[in-house]
């Protein structure tokens, strides 16, 4: 298999609204007196201002219209006066958008290191960036950024001839803003299927390339999304909605009754084959997948009810079982993906009777648990992913979130440990069975994305390309500490800031955090985040609860009807880092993404006088509405819905939206969002920020900056990504009352 992860994490970074602002991994993709403080890079001061200094003039919002619009749940009468606020295209919201666009930009250009600071991040982003390659053929192939390149461009080389381009999603649009979405090669490595993603849009359209003729194939499948493309034979696996209703809006519409199609080169999309289809179920994915050698065909579902999914397969070198589903995991409550087979049988990866999981093998012909074989059984760390490639099991496991890496054979024997440069994350392993070396990608918070070939034999890892960045790791120091949660519970948090930085109390923090959906929070470097690092702040990045570090029942902690622990991990976080000197509330940004934009909207209103700014992006902030919109009905199993009482009642108690009060005082705060999110979409900013703007009663500006042209954050050009940040780091220093000491 090539996959390092499951299959599934196709479903995980499309529906389980992953965090966008989780730090990259560049791979394939307050009023104080004044005071100095020393920096320890540049040996001169940098200034702690009053805010009258630093802070533009007060905000006049633009005027929301407020409509008589009521839901009743289950006898409780709910307002929503911005709904009109979801219609996304009516002249009335995008008034209302360019209105808030011109608040902002013009609060921000207001402020007079913002130019600085986007200069400073330009030329630090400005390196090469490569993704972890992958041998195909005769070829290898990766990804690389010349630095300042919207989209990193996709090149082949042959032994020691010279790279050349294979696809320069550069040139897919003018401005840089449609990215390349997802790819796999055939077997026989004569084509390349590849998605493109317009705009950040989660709707993708698929190409093919032929390897041999460099010239595309005729034909353009639409409408794909949440799906990879699985080869086999003369064509490919994929998955699909049917097209939009006329006049109904794509980006927002409730996307229903997913289907599997195989698709045969040289040949319309109208002549599809359907594979899978279940007109009795409108919600669920259903997502399809050949192992390496094409004799199983797997067959993922979910439900939109339960946090995992069945598992069948059908043996196509059987003329028997070629038209028929063997079921291997009934259930829907776990988590279930095919990591490769050894000839007649299939190994999965699980966490059924395993919430740390485990890798059995199963044969079709006896599917019954009673036949199962543990290769990998459950150990004391959660096992995040395995790869199957020259015939061993490469096992990536999380050790209070950083990776250690495993090496198995087929049967489960163990034989090597890959030893990492240092605490951090590993990602890559990707192969086939008969590869005898792999390349895998090392960064941390500090420690730049490096590749590494690794020979599986000798258990040896060499050095394929390190980055030159303008930054110096050894300049910075990481700890993880320990802090009590409410209930007791003890929370790891990586805390990452200059060697020698006083902890006077007063340094800007940024707590970053997510909680959610399964998803582990690990190392990683991002140049954004160096920018703070080097300019004398704190980056804090907790493992909350309902995250995937410590394995299903760390999740099912944070998972409803249990979420109010992921928000009490956060404060308290915040809470640790003030009472151990790191910063004080006039000095403490809280930031998060997604679902960690929820997380930050409830903890606004949970402890509005936690934090000085708050950074809420792309969140998920209308808890009562959210099923409606696109994919939102698959985070039912994290959320609950309020189509439930019992759960509607939970949700009412932390929904961003519905938590706002008047006679408050909140936090300086910067929504971030974009028109053409189709994950989240943007009208829960929307009406969260012109919620906050009618009530909040504090001296704190409440602004929402809204990409044009951009989604939920995959695939987001470098101009934007450096854009964004630069007004992101300008809002937080100009409101925690720092001039930035900026190189």
């Amino acid at each position: 298999m090539k996959a390092a992860i499951p299959l599934l994490a196709v479903v995980a970074a499309l529906a389980a609204c992953r965090a966008t602002t989780k730090p990259e991994r560049n791979t394939l993709p307050s009023n104080q007196p004044l005071t100095e403080m020393t920096s320890p890079e540049r040996g001169e001061p940098s200034r702690r201002t009053g805010l009258a200094v630093l802070v533009p003039a007060p905000v006049k919002y633009p005027t929301a219209r407020r409509a008589p619009v009521t839901d009743n749940y289950f006898g409780t009468t709910i307002p929503d006066p911005y709904r009109w606020l979801e219609a996304l295209d009516t002249p009335e919201t995008k008034a209302w958008v360019t209105a808030q666009n011109e608040v902002t930009f013009g609060y921000l250009s207001q402020i007079p290191f913002r130019d600085k600071i986007r200069a400073r991040l330009t030329e630090m982003w400005n390196y090469e960036r490569y993704g972890v390659p992958e041998q195909v053929g005769e070829d290898l192939v990766f990804s690389k950024n010349d630095g300042l390149q919207n989209q990193a461009v996709l090149y082949r080389q042959r032994g020691a001839e010279e790279p050349q381009v294979l696809l320069d999603p550069n040139k897919f649009s003018k401005d840089g803003t449609t990215a390349l979405a997802g790819m796999e090669f055939s077997n026989d490595h004569r084509y390349l299927a590849y998605a493109t993603s317009g705009g950040g849009s989660d709707w993708h359209n698929v190409r093919i390339l032929d390897l041999k003729t460099n010239q595309l194939l005729p034909e353009t499948l639409n409408w794909v999304k949440v799906s990879g493309t699985s080869w086999a034979k003369n064509g490919f696996y994929y998955s699909r909605y049917d097209a939009p209703k006329t006049g109904e809006n794509n980006l927002a519409g409730k996307n229903e009754f997913h289907q599997v199609y195989f698709h045969q080169l040289n040949t319309p999309q109208r002549a599809d084959r359907l594979v899978y289809e279940n007109p009795k179920m409108a919600l669920g994915f259903r997502i399809a997948g050949a192992t390496e050698d094409e004799r199983f065909l797997t067959l993922y579902l979910t439900d939109g009810r339960s946090d995992g999914n069945r598992l069948q397969v059908r043996d196509l070198t059987d003329p028997k079982q070629a038209t028929t589903w063997t079921t291997l995991v009934a259930a829907y409550e776990f988590n279930n993906t095919v990591v490769g087979n050894v000839g007649g049988e299939v190994l999965v990866l699980t966490n059924y009777k395993a919430p740390n999981y485990r890798v059995v093998r199963i044969d079709p012909k006896k599917p019954q648990e009673a036949n199962w074989h543990d290769v990998l059984p459950e150990s004391k760390n959660k096992l995040e992913g395995v790869s199957h490639v020259g015939s061993r099991l490469v096992a990536d496991y999380l050790h209070d979130a950083s990776s250690q890496v495993r090496v198995y054979s087929e049967r489960g024997e163990f034989q090597h440990e890959l030893k990492l440069p240092a605490i951090g994350t590993a990602s890559g392993f990707g192969g086939r069975r008969d590869a005898k070396s792999v390349y895998y990608a090392f960064t941390s918070f500090t420690y730049p994305t490096t590749i590494y070939k690794y020979d599986l034999a000798s258990n040896t890892s060499t050095v394929f390309w390190v980055p030159k960045v303008d930054v110096n790791p050894q300049d910075y120091v990481t700890t993880q500490v320990f802090y009590p949660s409410k209930d007791g519970t003890k929370i790891p948090m990586f805390i990452v800031h200059k060697k020698g930085l006083v902890l006077d109390g007063k340094n800007p923090t940024y707590l970053y955090a997510y909680g959610g959906f399964n998803v582990s929070l690990t190392p990683g470097f991002s140049v954004a985040r160096m920018l703070w690092l080097e300019n004398g702040g704190i980056l804090a990045i907790p493992n909350l609860r309902g995250g995937g570090e410590y394995g299903e029942a760390w999740h099912q902690a944070g998972m409803t009807p249990n979420k109010q622990n992921v928000f009490d991990d956060f404060i308290a976080a915040a809470e640790y880092l003030k009472a151990n000197k790191y910063t004080d509330y006039d000095h403490l940004a809280i930031a998060g993404g997604s679902n960690g934009g929820l997380l930050v909207g409830t903890t606004m209103n949970q402890r509005p006088n936690l934090a000085k700014v708050a950074l809420p992006a792309v969140g998920v902030m209308d808890m009562l509405r959210y099923q409606k919109f696109t994919i939102g009905w698959n985070w039912a199993p994290e959320y609950g819905t309020s189509d439930n009482e019992a759960q509607f009642r939970n949700l009412l108690k932390f929904s961003p939206l519905h938590n706002l009060r008047p006679d408050t005082s909140y936090p300086a705060t910067l929504i971030t969002t974009a028109d053409h999110d189709d994950r989240v979409v943007p009208a829960h900013s929307f009406k969260f920020a012109a919620t906050l703007q009618a009530l909040n009663d504090g001296p704190n500006p409440t602004l929402i900056r809204i990409d044009v042209n951009a989604g939920h954050g995959a695939g987001k050009s470098t101009q934007l990504q450096i854009a964004e940040w630069a007004d992101v780091w300008s809002f937080c220093y100009a409101n925690m009352g720092v001039t930035p000491a900026i190189k």
